[in-house]
């Protein structure tokens, strides 16, 4: 795989990032997980605008859907000690430079969220990573799962008049990984935490209830599942333990994950992932934050029956990855956090 490298920015503490359709047009998000900006980017990689100064704090971002540029986003977590004022903002553009911000909201310790759809209804999921903690680095108190259904017209909600969330699975320690995957025909969400990797599925209507289904009970930071050996069943990808240094695979053998694979290094503070179709290949791609600070592109080889990793980018410690394609190339943007770079990486696959 070659790789082309551009830095289209420099953020303090970059972090999350997300796509954005605007005016027509493809751009996407970058927030910074401390108090900074968060940038517009088109999908060149050019900066159009900064939708906000401050807060910061924003661990998640996710357009509202049928949208014109209509975002939610996470503000004020800026750290697992430092997060019980976190809320979900609705962020609404109204001319360059001129975004209205309201609170959706409040939801202490709140780390991701999403926006998942199912028979043409709209729920908001969002994970808090704990329920308080009384001093520095207390985890005494798990967090939660909350779901709520998220109306067309966000308009009436502000600090006085909130979204009701509820409780869909609690003791969740550490809960800290999130990835929507499609699966069978429907958009379900991955969330690990200490206990374990997770399936919740939407119900059929707002009257239901979520499907949640375990699908390993190992300790995980962040987990994907995607079919890496093109056997039409999907492997699992995990990161663990929390901000772990541990990379492996696990496939379904007799309806149970069993670990087929283990990156054979340690990788420090494992954190970015995604998982999809990268130069032609189901690929897994893996950035940590400790220690070497690559990002790292896993795929199976075929030929020798096992799994492989290619170096993308070396001491960059990347905090998240977003991936798409633009004339027919693959771009990955990596907020490599470490060193406050918001990079653009093209990537072009070569024989191998």
């Amino acid at each position: 795989m070659k790789v082309n490298k551009k830095v289209i920015s420099n953020l303090d503490k970059c972090y999350s990032i997300a796509p954005l359709i605007y005016e027509g047009k493809q751009h996407f998000l970058v927030a910074a997980e401390k108090t900074d900006r968060c940038i517009l980017f088109d999908d060149d990689g050019n900066e159009m605008d900064t939708v906000w100064t401050e807060p910061g704090g924003a661990m998640s971002m996710v357009q509202v859907p049928k949208s014109n540029g209509q975002f939610l986003a996470t503000q004020r977590f800026y750290s697992p000690n430092d997060s019980k004022e976190s809320k979900i903002v609705i962020v609404t553009p109204v001319s360059k430079g001129d975004w209205e911000i309201r609170t959706l909201v409040k939801l202490s310790h709140v780390h991701r969220f999403d926006i998942v759809s199912r028979n043409g209804v709209n729920y908001l999921i969002a994970c808090t990573l704990k329920s308080g903690h009384e001093y520095k680095d207390d985890w005494s108190m798990p967090g939660k799962v909350y779901a709520a259904v998220l109306p067309d017209d966000l308009s009436v909600f502000d600090e006085e008049h909130q979204l009701k969330m509820k409780v869909i699975k609690d003791n969740m320690l550490k809960n800290h990984g999130y990835y929507r995957v499609s699966d069978n025909g429907l958009k379900t969400c991955i969330i690990s935490a200490d206990c374990g990797v997770f399936q919740f599925i939407p119900p059929e209507s707002p009257e239901g209830d979520w499907s949640i289904k375990q699908l390993l009970d190992t300790p995980a930071s962040d987990a994907v599942l995607i079919d890496l050996d093109l056997d039409g069943e999907k492997e699992l990808a995990v990161l663990s333990p929390f901000h772990g240094d541990q990379i492996s695979i696990y496939k379904r053998v007799n309806g149970t994950f069993e670990k087929v694979y283990e990156y054979d290094k340690a990788a420090e503070f494992t954190h970015a992932i995604y998982g999809g179709m990268l130069c032609g290949r189901p690929t897994v791609v893996i950035g940590h934050r400790k220690g070497e600070r690559n990002l790292m592109a896993f795929t199976y080889n075929a030929t020798e029956k096992t799994y492989q990793v290619e170096i993308i980018d070396k001491d960059c410690g990347p905090a998240n990855v977003y991936h798409f394609v633009k004339d027919n190339k693959d771009i990955l943007i990596s907020t490599n956090r470490e060193i406050n770079e918001i990079a653009m990486y093209t990537l072009i696959a070569t024989e191998s």
